[in-house]
């Protein structure tokens, strides 16, 4: 009888340890939930890197009205970089660096008298700062900064290139616009973007027979599709 209750005992002592070992061995060999894209796609904070196609629009086709411009829309593409950090659960704060080569179409002037000013406006840059709304995968930003104009200008006489002088430069600017971004895939994000480019105003001093029709204005508008490549991603919110 006395084996008979020690073996009853020591079976009890054993069952009421089960459950705290299997919770024990539950914990030390428990794993965790897979890291999904839809986990990283909350988290906007990281490098990337991407490239873009798109149209770009002259704004002014006129030298104060009085002598017309040929300023047809242009094909665009170019490349982009930058670091946003999401620096609350629905705001993203960031900096981007963008280049768009231009396509082959010039802006051309003719004046009276035989002359012709042309500016092969061969790319436009920028650099940026932006903010943003996210919700999850997506973000509605705003962006604006300093922008440059890559430009080749001439003017000819009968044909002829012959020297000219402007009272400022106008490759140096401001742009501003916004756009929307997508993240479907861990580290890839699609977007489409618009940006105002200005580069003030500018007029001839010579030569002298150039100098009464006054200044012309220089700005941009342009339309972007982009693609970009995501690095270092943290833990989402």
């Amino acid at each position: 009888m006395k084996k008979i209750l020690a073996a009853l005992v020591a079976f009890a002592a054993l069952t009421a340890a089960a459950p705290a070992l299997g919770a024990d061995l539950g914990a030390r060999y428990y794993k965790q939930p897979a890291y999904t894209p839809a986990m990283v796609a909350a988290q906007w904070t990281g490098f990337y890197i991407g490239g873009h196609l798109g149209g770009a629009f002259t704004g002014s086709n006129d030298f104060n009205g009085a002598v017309l411009s040929d300023s047809s829309a242009r094909l665009l593409g170019g490349i982009q970089a930058g670091l946003d950090w999401q620096f609350a659960p629905n705001w993203v704060l960031g900096t981007e660096g963008q280049y768009s080569w231009l396509g082959k179409n010039n802006l051309t002037a003719t004046f009276p008298g035989g002359y012709v000013y042309t500016n092969d406006q061969r790319g436009l840059g920028s650099i940026t700062a932006r903010i943003g709304y996210t919700w999850g995968p997506g973000l509605v930003y705003v962006k604006g900064g300093w922008a440059y104009s890559d430009n080749n200008e001439r003017v000819t006489l009968a044909g002829a290139p012959i020297p000219f002088l402007l009272d400022g430069s106008h490759s140096s600017g401001w742009t501003v616009g916004g756009g929307v971004e997508y993240m479907f895939a861990t580290n890839w994000s699609v977007k489409g973007e618009y940006m105002y480019y200005d580069f003030g105003s500018t007029r001839f001093v010579s030569p002298a027979a150039l100098a009464p029709f006054g200044s012309f204005h220089n700005d941009d508008h342009t339309l972007k599709a982009g693609i970009n490549y995501r690095f270092n991603f943290a833990s989402p919110y």
